[in-house]
C-alpha cells in the first residue's frame, strides 16, 4: 500500500497556498512556560484555523484536486463535527453544493457552524453515517470526501507536519517529541509524512482517550482491533471516536513510535490549563496532547515537545466546566 510522502505534502501545500485567504493559515509554535515541570512544551494551535480545526487542510486539498466537472457536482462528507465544518467551508470556497451526514449525537455548535456555511445537514444514527453518505454521493453524482481514509485528505493534513519540521529546524533543535491526537488516523499519518524532512530526530507519539483506545490496542497488537461504536463514544473527546482505516493504520504501524492514552479527568484539566496558561481555547479532542505532556511524561515526553492542538470547537458549557475542574 502506497503511503503519503513528504513530496505529496509539499505539493499539497502549493495547492493550498494558491487559495489565498480562503485557505488554511500557517499556525505557529507557541511556547508554554508553565509546562517546564515536564520539559519545554510548544503548542501547534490548529484551533486557530478559520474553521477552528486542522480539518480545513484536508477538506480543501481534496476538493481542490478534483477536476472542475466533478467538483461542480458537489461534495459529500460524514462527520461528527470538525470535518463537517471543513467540507462545508470547501463548498463555500468553490461555490459548489456540500452535504454533510452527521450522527444525531454530534455537538450542536459544530453542526450549526456547518449549516451556517451553507451545507445541507443530514442527521442519522452513528452507525449509519458512512453508508448514508455513500448513498447520497452515488445518487447525486457528487464526490465523497472522507474524514481520513483518502490520500488527498491525508496529504492536506501533512502540511501540519511540514510546518512543524520547518519551525523545529529554525529553532535549531536536535531532537523533539511530537504529540498528535489519534482518531481515524488521518492527522497523524499526514504529520508523519510532513515530518519526514525534519533535520531533528523526531519521536512521533499518538494520543487518544482511555475510553476510545482502539488505536493503542491495534498498535501494540500489530493489527487493527475493532471496538464497537458504543465502546468508543463515551469519551468527552467527541472528535476521537473513529477507528483507523487500513490506509491510515499502515502509516501508523510504519511511522509512529508509540500511542499513549489519557483519562477523562486529565483531558478536562488540560482544556482548563490551555485556557489559563496560553489563553487558548481547545476542545477536549485537541487537548489530549497537552494532557499527555502533563500526565504521561514518563511514557510520552522528551525535551522539547510539540503538542498539536487539533481543534478548538467547544461549547460554552463544556469550556466553563473544564475551567471549574
Amino acid at each position: 500500500m502506497a503511503l503519503v510522502t513528504n513530496e505529496d505534502a509539499r505539493a499539497a501545500r502549493e495547492i493550498l497556498a494558491g487559495l489565498g485567504p480562503d485557505g488554511p493559515v500557517r499556525t505557529p509554535l507557541l511556547p508554554v512556560p508553565e509546562a517546564d515541570r515536564n520539559g519545554s512544551l510548544l503548542l501547534k494551535p490548529e484551533s486557530l484555523q478559520p474553521t477552528g480545526a486542522f480539518k480545513i487542510r484536508g477538506a480543501l486539498h481534496a476538493t481542490a484536486v478534483l477536476d472542475e466537472r466533478t467538483r461542480a457536482r458537489g461534495v459529500v462528507a460524514y462527520s461528527s463535527g470538525n470535518h463537517a465544518r471543513a467540507v462545508a467551508h470547501a463548498g463555500k470556497v468553490f461555490g459548489i453544493p456540500a452535504t454533510v451526514v452527521v450522527p444525531h449525537t454530534a455537538p450542536t455548535a459544530k453542526v450549526a457552524a456547518a449549516r451556517a456555511l451553507g451545507a445541507e445537514i443530514v442527521p442519522v444514527e452513528v452507525s449509519e453515517r458512512e453508508s448514508r453518505a455513500e448513498e447520497i454521493a452515488e445518487l447525486r453524482g457528487a464526490r465523497l470526501i472522507p474524514p481520513f481514509d483518502d490520500a488527498a485528505v491525508v496529504a492536506g493534513q501533512a502540511t501540519v507536519g511540514l510546518e512543524i519540521a520547518e519551525d523545529v529546524d529554525a529553532l535549531g533543535l536536535s531532537e523533539v517529541t511530537v504529540l498528535v491526537p489519534v482518531s481515524g488516523g488521518g492527522l497523524i499519518s499526514g504529520v508523519a509524512a510532513g515530518l519526514a524532512g525534519c533535520r531533528a530526530r523526531v519521536r512521533l507519539v499518538g494520543v487518544e482517550p482511555e475510553l476510545a483506545a482502539d488505536t493503542r490496542e491495534s498498535f501494540h497488537a500489530g493489527e487493527r482491533c475493532h471496538w464497537s461504536v458504543a465502546a468508543r463514544t463515551s469519551t468527552r473527546a467527541d472528535g476521537l471516536t473513529a477507528q483507523p482505516s487500513e490506509f491510515t493504520f499502515a502509516h501508523i504501524r510504519e511511522l509512529v513510535d508509540d500511542i499513549v492514552t489519557v483519562s477523562e479527568a486529565e483531558i478536562g484539566e488540560a482544556v482548563g490549563f490551555l485556557a489559563e496558561s496560553s489563553r487558548l481555547v481547545a476542545e477536549p479532542s485537541g487537548a489530549v496532547t497537552t494532557a499527555a505532556h502533563r500526565h504521561r511524561a514518563r511514557e510520552s515526553v522528551t525535551t522539547p515537545t510539540v503538542a498539536v492542538v487539533s481543534g478548538g470547537n467547544i461549547d460554552r458549557a463544556a469550556l466553563l466546566s473544564s475551567l471549574a475542574d
